[in-house]
């Protein structure tokens, strides 16, 4: 087999971690058609078949996977060289990956700016959980434990869900959902589970329910640390016991002490833990019985 250049391989991460080629070929730049002959073209130089292709997409064969750990490996250490080589010009980049409502509280927290100039910081928000084991991020903040084994993880606290309303008017109003292709999360399920027929409004995404029940639209199931610091929001009953979770800080175990990522997980796990109350809940508020 002769000597790949990193490139081609680079393109195999990106063509796994997508499982198929319109994906890859979004972050790569390339045409699917492109990306499709590369791919055949490295498992012929290699000589083992890499990926089972279907109507649904690239599934890692065996060999698929063992190459993609390599490639791993090697991804890591070319990002290492590259952060090492460019110290002196920028900061290295961190990617943190949570969802809406955590991006928000990082945020409004100040997080990028109290790093100083020990990172520069990727946000990645999205309600669909972090892959670090392929790599995609550097830290994530999850609902759940990981099992994956080589992840580290840390406990930030638990996470409180009520429903809200704005204004003092106990008048009747329809409830705010999410639509239900973009109702990953369980409290965004919920409302479709338990009150279908009086759903009112549908959402493309999250953050515009908070939108929608500060405007008076109806009321929306939120996370505690949203609805209870919104000046003009109640909430329309007690805590919807069934939705409260532990929430982790999760990264990859090779990285964990990079001083960058170091930086990043001990920022947001303070600011997090300082306002484990909030998280869970327990701040003041004012409840007006479902």
């Amino acid at each position: 087999m002769k000597n790949l250049a990193w490139d081609l391989y680079a393109q195999f991460l990106e063509v796994a971690r997508h499982g198929g080629l319109s994906g890859a070929g979004k972050s790569t730049g390339l045409s699917p058609a492109t990306l499709g002959r590369k791919m055949l073209d490295l498992e012929a130089e290699i000589g083992r078949p890499l990926f089972l292709r279907s109507r649904t997409g690239y599934r890692l064969t065996p060999d698929g996977e063992t190459l993609m750990a390599f490639c791993l490996e090697m991804e890591g250490i070319v990002r290492n060289m590259s952060g090492w080589a460019c110290a002196q010009e920028r900061p290295p980049l961190v990617r943190l990956a949570c969802g809406t409502w955590m991006a928000r509280f990082l945020l409004a927290s100040l997080l990028p700016q109290s790093l100083g100039d020990r990172c520069r910081l990727d946000l990645v928000i999205g309600e669909r959980r972090a892959n670090l084991a392929h790599r995609q991020s550097d830290i994530g903040i999850r609902a759940f434990e990981p099992q994956e084994p080589n992840l580290a993880a840390s406990m930030l606290g638990e996470v409180a869900y009520a429903a809200y309303r704005a204004g003092d008017r106990d008048v009747p109003l329809p409830v705010i959902a999410v639509a239900e292709e973009e109702a990953l999360s369980a409290y965004l399920r919920f409302p479709h589970r338990i009150w279908p027929e009086r759903i009112g409004l549908v959402v493309s995404r999250p953050s515009s329910l908070l939108d929608a029940v500060k405007a008076g639209a109806g009321i929306a199931v939120l996370p505690c640390f949203v609805g209870d610091l919104e000046e003009g929001l109640r909430r329309e009953g007690g805590e919807i016991a069934e939705l409260r979770h532990r929430q982790w800080i999760v990264m990859n175990n090779e990285d964990r002490h990079r001083r960058e990522i170091r930086a990043v997980v001990d920022r947001a796990t303070e600011l997090v833990r300082n306002s484990a109350d909030l998280f869970a809940g327990q701040r003041g508020h004012t409840t007006r019985q479902i």
